[in-house]
């Protein structure tokens, strides 16, 4: 099969053994896998950069079903399925194959195209952890940067489907913003950080008073602005893992309760019901027209071009509240 390989620190385009699935695994010929900001970290000198199991990169993904072990029972060949394969897959998502264990795999929502299932799986399940989790009331204060990328997108979507409408969100760019409005949003919750004096901005849209629960998506000099948002003994969902030693003092000096949020723990226990789970929550969501799929961009096929183009986009923040897409058949 062709894969995109990153090796030597570069990406190429070669020929690879397609994987064969053992006796609980799915051998799946992808059709659409999705872009995270995780995949240009890896290859970068970060924390995730230990994540990386394998040299074909990409973590999600829908295709169809082309080989099975013998002791899977609740799929056959030709069943159209979706994907968070994180760390658990044979190989990554850049490839035309990648063999799973059935136990993380979902069936295809039956209202969605492959396309916009394969931008669900990393950012819905990160999104449904970060609701779950952080247990807020409905009259709780909500603030989240970053909230048109692709985990934000989603998380918006969920709270409103929960009956959550107290929340303020920041967004980088017109059209970032033009996305969250279009998914219901009023302009008077947005503020675009870019632009506004955003500490003042933010603080004033929320009536002068700080945040019962902050969700940072961004990381950074915003973590840093997100914790002093924050009030005492408030709630801090860090989905980033890029906090400041700034950030880690204001919220120590606040005495908040800090929720570090990651998929990848789950596969490292081997608690696969998590990703099915979430995935079957989500798909009868978007089944039920609860939520709608996010927004993609398919930005090209299986080459190495796209990757490259891919990951400068996100390393720059370019995705403009679109998920991106790469067709892989």
């Amino acid at each position: 099969m062709k894969a995109v390989v990153y090796k030597n620190e570069a990406f190429i385009l070669e020929d690879v053994a397609v994987p064969i699935p053992d006796e609980n695994q799915i051998q799946v010929k992808i059709v659409a896998s999705g872009f995270n900001p995780v995949d240009y970290q890896m290859t970068e000198n970060r924390s995730e950069k230990k994540h990386l199991h394998s040299p074909i990169l990409g973590r999600e993904f829908s295709g169809i079903v082309t080989a099975i072990g013998k002791k899977v029972s609740h799929f056959k060949v030709g069943d159209a399925v979706f994907c968070g394969s994180g760390s658990m897959g044979s190989n990554g998502t850049y490839a035309e194959y990648i063999c799973v264990p059935e136990e993380i795999i979902v069936h295809l929502p039956n209202n969605i195209s492959f396309e916009e299932a394969a931008g669900i799986p990393s950012a819905g399940l990160t999104a449904l952890q970060s609701l779950n989790r952080m247990q807020a009331s409905k009259t709780d204060s909500v603030l989240i940067t970053g909230a048109a990328g692709g985990v934000g997108n989603l998380l918006v979507k969920l709270l409103i489907a929960n009956g959550y409408h107290n929340f303020i969100l920041t967004a980088g760019n017109d059209r970032s913003i033009a996305s969250l409005i279009e998914i219901g949003i009023q302009p008077n919750q947005i503020v675009n950080y870019k632009t506004d004096k955003i500490e003042e901005t933010i603080l004033y849209l929320n009536g002068n008073q700080k945040f019962d629960i902050v969700i940072d998506l961004v990381g950074n000099t915003m973590a840093e602005i997100a914790a002093k948002l924050l009030r005492t003994n408030g709630i801090y969902v860090d989905v980033t893992a890029l906090s400041t030693q700034h950030s880690r003092e204001i919220l120590f000096g606040k005495g908040a309760t800090i929720m570090n949020i990651s998929n990848y723990a789950y596969g490292l226990d081997k608690k696969y019901d998590y990703y099915k789970n979430g995935l079957e929550q989500l798909k009868n969501l978007l089944e039920k027209k609860a939520i709608k799929p996010p927004l993609i961009s398919i930005i090209g096929s299986l080459e190495v071009d796209t990757v490259l183009k891919a990951h400068q986009m996100l390393r720059e923040n370019k995705t403009e509240g679109r998920k991106l897409i790469m067709k892989i058949s």
